[in-house]
């Protein structure tokens, strides 16, 4: 890089802080530029030392993680990476941060952390932040404001579309623009693979399944696809088939070094469902979900990609656009019709 990443870092913790500090200052394409106590400090410091990255923790006095994002969003968009407790509640909390606008999370170092698998991950995800793209509040407008009336799922019938979701970076709050446009009598069934570890894959599908009209869940093994019903890859798991309406997880060897990984899911799904599969990527980091593309396409289905213009990172989209395989380039809050499209006029409508 030919300029160093600036990094404000907020915690009321100074051990946080240092710890954090000392994992981010050994790499030489990174400086830190400042710490804070809490949000109010992090606002005041923001404008004048003008960071890349904002390294923020979730529960602060004063001003808690939350609420600084909300202004930060608002009032100087800066790409923010959470540090997250790994518990039930922390993992909650920060799936909020995350639709909110927060690009990334990293967990808390303790006592218990492999201290250089994460002070890599802390490197990784902050030069990821600093090529993305902050999602400003007032895009998420699209999600409805009240609790969407469920039909629930219904039975999958043989030539009903089969729709497979792959995100990483960027991915659960693109994921809530995308499900809460769809109808609940959506005459399709969904999977979803978001690059996200275990524990905070089902914080995520409680979180969507309040903002979409379809049911969305943490996919267990065994479950069935049913027309507006929304499966959720597991953190650590890939979805397979044990059939056509049924789907299995397993721990097979990573792809891209993920796993749940898209490539795994569609290829998949094309292998079972052909035709009648419609890939979707969305904003990520990586190539993942290219090669799945592909067997969805050689399949006979169909696949669309975020445009540039709405991806915090335009890896896993720019690599499926760019190998040709993409039958619609679409922002973000065109993917929906996009897809209603599609699954009503095939390829007779492209």
């Amino acid at each position: 890089m030919s300029a160093s990443i600036g990094v404000l870092i907020v915690d009321d913790s100074a051990f946080i802080r240092y710890a954090v500090g000392k994992f981010l200052a050994a790499d030489p394409d990174i400086e830190i530029v400042g710490y804070a106590r809490d949000g109010l400090e992090a606002l005041t410091q923001i404008p004048a030392l003008k960071p890349e990255v904002v390294i923020l923790d979730v529960e602060m006095p004063r001003m808690d993680g939350l609420t600084a994002l909300k202004r930060i969003m608002a009032e100087c968009p800066t790409p923010v990476v959470m540090l997250s407790a790994l518990t039930q509640h922390g993992a909650q909390t920060t799936i909020r941060a995350l639709m909110r606008g927060a690009v990334d999370f990293v967990p808390k170092p303790d006592a218990k952390t492999d201290i250089h698998t994460v002070s890599q991950e802390l490197i990784d995800k902050v030069k990821t932040a600093a090529g993305s793209r902050p999602a400003p509040l007032r895009a998420s407008k699209t999600a409805p404001l009240l609790t969407p009336t469920k039909r629930g799922p219904r039975p999958l019938q043989k030539e009903d579309t089969l729709i497979v979701i792959g995100a990483s970076t960027g991915g659960p709050r693109a994921l809530q623009v995308l499900l809460s446009a769809l109808p609940g009598d959506l005459s399709a069934s969904v999977l979803i693979v978001q690059h996200m570890p275990p524990h905070f894959t089902r914080s995520l599908a409680q979180r969507l399944n309040e903002k979409s009209a379809l049911v969305v869940q943490e996919a267990a093994d065994g479950d069935r696809l049913a027309r507006g019903l929304v499966l959720l890859a597991p953190g650590n798991f890939h979805i397979r088939f044990k059939g056509f309406r049924q789907i299995a997880l397993d721990q097979g060897p990573r792809r891209h070094h993920v796993r749940p990984a898209a490539d795994v899911t569609m290829e998949a799904a094309a292998e079972y469902h052909g035709a009648n599969v419609i890939g979707v990527i969305l904003t990520g980091m990586g190539q993942d979900g290219t090669e799945g593309a592909r067997a969805i396409k050689v399949a006979g289905g169909q696949i669309i990609a975020e445009h540039e213009s709405t991806s915090v990172v335009y890896g896993m989209p720019g690599s499926v656009v760019r190998a040709g395989l993409a039958d619609r380039i679409v922002p973000l809050p065109q993917i929906a019709p996009a897809l209603l499209e599609l699954m009503n006029h095939g390829k007779r409508g492209i």
